[in-house]
């Protein structure tokens, strides 16, 4: 259940309640019965760091990738030079 901050205009103070977030909000103050107004807070947690990603996993250090980020890519160079490892045709007979 969410925590929601209310400020009272009567009497000016600042209470927190717990509510469902299905639960109507509060109108008027317990303690002297005046109007109260909710107000807008903060979140209670905050993003820090370079972000998540599909790939991150607890427990997973920053320094290891995943096994396709580590292979060589085959560049365009690459494939279009023949491959000195061949062995030249077998003469006919």
């Amino acid at each position: 259940m969410p925590l929601y901050e209310y400020r009272c205009k009567k009497c000016g103070s600042v209470f927190e309640i717990l509510q469902k977030v299905s639960a109507p909000p509060l109108k008027v103050h317990e303690k002297c019965g005046g109007e109260v107004e909710r107000l807008i807070s903060p979140p209670a947690f905050q993003f820090k760091g370079s972000g998540w990603y599909v790939t991150d996993y607890a427990g997973k250090s920053s320094k290891e990738k995943a096994p396709e980020a580590r292979a060589p890519k085959e560049t365009k160079d690459a494939a279009a030079k023949p491959s000195t490892d061949t062995k030249p045709a077998a003469p006919k007979t």
